[in-house]
């Protein structure tokens, strides 16, 4: 073990990564196995020439499978996302009991001094009642002291996991003092039909069938996905948007 780092070793974010690294997903997908429901296994190995008619057509199917809720030929594809977020955003993740995830380990390896500082433009003051939480700007004041007290608990906390990890204790019983804000990264690996039903719920968008007020940080992570998913499969978005954001 090294000596117990300096503060200057310890890093402050207040951004999100989230990056696609392996996906099989394309709006044919949903196509083949919505066709094959009443044409037979024929029509995967059917080619289109790619017309304006071949378009409508297949945008006009999608389009009836989401807004009637036709919803398993949207499970037939796959997108891996490599995600760096702090702990309490994993743990709101995982409510999610639609897809497959791996995150780094604090019991196997040393964590990493990297913690999150809400960033300037995070609203800090909590209006409304409960489930339906607006949010409003704080002062200067009160971001600077969020900022401050966030810095001197992260410090402090990295500070004691060091000092035990260097007197021999195991990184699963030192781990028990860093706090949530700690980064940690994680594979998330989900088909269209679990991203959209994450996307209705992490992210608050105006026209929605069914309003959500999720917590600004874990909408920061589905805001990206949402990004990178929109590029893959877009006629399938379209139909996503089209028909009040709701998981089919």
């Amino acid at each position: 073990m090294g000596a117990v780092p300096s503060t200057d070793e310890i890093q402050f974010r207040s951004d999100m990564t989230v990056e696609l690294v392996r996906s099989s997903a394309h709006d044919s997908d949903v196509l083949f196995a919505a066709r094959v429901s009443t044409q037979g296994e024929k029509t995967l190995e059917a080619a289109q020439d790619g017309t304006e008619a071949d378009e409508k057509r297949d945008r006009g199917l999608i389009n009836y499978l989401m807004r009637d809720r036709h919803g398993s030929p949207f499970e037939h594809n796959s997108m891996t996302f490599y995600v760096q977020a702090p702990i309490f955003v994993f743990r709101e993740f995982m409510r999610h009991r639609v897809a497959s995830y791996n995150e780094e380990s604090g019991r196997y390896r040393e964590m990493r001094p990297v913690f999150y500082v809400p960033g300037a433009e995070r609203k800090l003051i909590q209006v409304g009642k409960p489930g339906a939480y607006d949010f409003e700007p704080g002062t200067p004041e009160m971001t600077e002291l969020v900022s401050e007290q966030t810095r001197q608990v992260s410090t402090a906390a990295y500070d004691s996991y060091q000092r035990m990890l260097e007197a021999g204790i195991a990184r699963e019983v030192a781990r028990i003092v860093l706090p949530l804000n700690l980064y940690s990264s994680m594979y998330v690996t989900m088909n269209a039909r679990a991203l959209m039903n994450f996307l209705s719920l992490r992210t608050k968008r105006e026209g929605t069938h069914f309003p959500s007020f999720p917590q600004r940080e874990i909408e920061m992570v589905a805001e990206q996905m949402e990004d990178q998913w929109a590029t893959l499969m877009p006629l399938t978005y379209e139909a996503f948007q089209k028909n009040g954001r709701v998981a089919p």
